[in-house]
């Protein structure tokens, strides 16, 4: 029997998850797994369940919810060496990492992915002294996620997101940035930085054929040139590959971005810290169990045959 912790956030998404509950126990006992549920209380407790799955040698952890209850778990694994794989069913809003992986939102499709396919090495970055899966950012709707009223995206879904970020149109910050990376340092105005793990940050491509596991991490950065800035940021969403002296990408295993602005960090959909940023990437720090035509795309700096990290 496969020892494994089931965490599930009740309140992730359309808050429908626990009527799925005993098909989920159901399924996955079927196919030899000693499965124990877990119901996330409160922010941070989804952290400490993994760390208790760890500390009772779980061999998989099965994560049901959206991109911050991922991250807090993920969190929870990163201070052990041994970690379990993971299986993930995508239940947030957006869900940027289960998308990202090819995960579905059916619970159905989920749980037989956890069942039928093969866990691969994932890449996570940590910022200061937080770990994140995804995205780190700051500036223009980078607080979006956190701040859109959670009753508005249970009813109308992403389309919350969207009514919000055009209210922010108008406070578009200027943030003052010395950005030092693997290849030199540059210093600038910045109306938007992205730190970004991932194909999608709030449902947008952002990256084009982003690589998941080469320890490496793609960042993004948009010149302040208000008023114009939204045409930047649509022009750059329509065209992720496109880098210019307004915007800049690049590729890093590290980078220090020192600042003066008092706007606060996203990671993973969450808030995060305010002040400058260390960030260093943990090459192929988890394992987590993807379809086969996700890992021909976002995974090729890996062996065949992936298991326990």
């Amino acid at each position: 029997m496969i020892k494994t912790y089931l965490i599930y956030n009740p309140k992730s998404g359309k808050q429908n998850f626990t009527s799925h509950l005993d098909y989920v126990m159901k399924r996955l006992k079927e196919t030899g797994h000693d499965v124990i549920p877990y119901e996330t209380k409160y922010m941070g407790h989804a952290t400490k369940l993994a760390k208790q799955a760890c500390e009772n040698l779980a061999e998989m952890i099965v994560i049901v919810g959206g991109d911050g209850t991922f991250n807090e778990c993920v969190n929870g694994l990163m201070d052990f060496d041994k970690k379990p794989i993971i299986g993930y069913i995508p239940a947030g809003t957006c869900c940027d990492i289960g998308h990202t992986l090819g995960l579905s939102k059916t619970v159905s499709k989920a749980v037989e992915n956890i069942i039928n396919n093969k866990p691969v090495y994932m890449d996570i970055v940590k910022s200061n002294d937080r770990y994140f899966c995804y995205v780190s950012g700051n500036g223009a709707f980078i607080d979006i996620s956190y701040v859109t009223d959670s009753r508005l995206k249970r009813k109308i879904g992403y389309l919350a997101y969207v009514i919000k970020g055009v209210e922010e149109l108008l406070t578009i910050p200027k943030m003052r940035m010395k950005v030092i990376h693997d290849n030199g340092e540059f210093r600038g105005k910045f109306s938007l930085v992205l730190i970004i793990n991932s194909k999608r940050v709030a449902g947008i491509n952002m990256i084009y054929k982003p690589r998941l596991d080469d320890g490496l991490v793609d960042i993004v950065l948009y010149r302040n040139i208000y008023p114009l800035n939204w045409l930047l940021y649509f022009t750059s969403f329509l065209l992720p590959f496109w880098s210019t002296p307004l915007v800049k990408r690049f590729k890093t295993s590290s980078i220090k971005i020192v600042t003066n602005t008092r706007s606060r960090w996203n990671i993973d959909g969450e808030s995060g810290g305010i002040g400058n940023q260390d960030i260093k990437v943990f090459k192929q720090a988890i394992s987590i169990i993807i379809p086969a035509k996700s890992k021909l795309k976002y995974f090729k700096n890996q062996e065949d045959e992936a298991s326990h990290v």
